[in-house]
């Protein structure tokens, strides 16, 4: 027995199937609500029409009478305050709105390109080409010069390739953070260019 009051075949089929799992996304629902059964709730009926202020149990009737549950909304209220829905009906079109919002969210990765001082005109290519391609995916890049020993005192030398990696990535991206010496690291962000949005 699930602990459901034997009242009719209909109560006992509503408050079996659906358990409140403790996660905190879930409401209490029905015999899980924590109140006694005098206490008077304020209840709103399934079209969100304010149906008065009755006690707990008789609240628990109305919903189990129309074959559906007794949610509660707001514990902290005074009275409390529950919903007559279908609770299973209203966890699933929850979980159909939180994975559609999922999936339209654009996920950006932020990509690191390092550079020395002394980088070579084919691994500059290289590095150009593979930035590009991040940028191309809808992808942050942030490149980095890394200065070694006495190069500390040329670092002109790093903003000067920081420049050149910029115009070679113009078409494809922007810069998102202008270049910053952080230690012996100079470092730039760049990223894909806006859409323009839609009229």
């Amino acid at each position: 027995m699930c602990g459901c009051r034997p009242y009719t075949f209909s109560f006992y089929w509503r408050c079996c199937p659906i358990k409140n799992n403790n996660n905190s996304k879930d409401l209490q629902i029905n015999e899980n609500i924590d109140l006694a059964d005098s206490k008077n709730v304020r209840v709103i009926g399934e079209d969100g029409e304010q149906l008065g202020v009755f006690p707990f149990s008789t609240a628990l009737d109305m919903a189990y009478d129309r074959d559906l549950d007794l949610v509660l909304l707001a514990a902290q209220s005074e009275p409390p305050v529950c919903k007559i829905m279908d609770y299973g009906k209203y966890r699933f079109e929850r979980a159909k709105k939180e994975k559609e919002a999922k999936k339209n969210q654009q996920v950006v990765d932020i990509k690191e390109i390092q550079l020395s001082v002394r980088i070579d005109t084919n691994d500059f290519n290289t590095k150009v080409n593979r930035a590009r391609g991040f940028l191309q995916r809808g992808d942050k890049v942030k490149v980095v010069v890394r200065f070694r020993g006495r190069q500390m005192t040329h670092q002109q030398l790093g903003q000067d390739l920081l420049t050149q990696f910029k115009e070679a990535c113009s078409d494809v991206g922007v810069v998102d953070k202008e270049p910053k010496l952080e230690g012996r690291f100079l470092s730039m962000f760049l990223a894909p260019p806006k859409q323009p949005a839609n009229k």
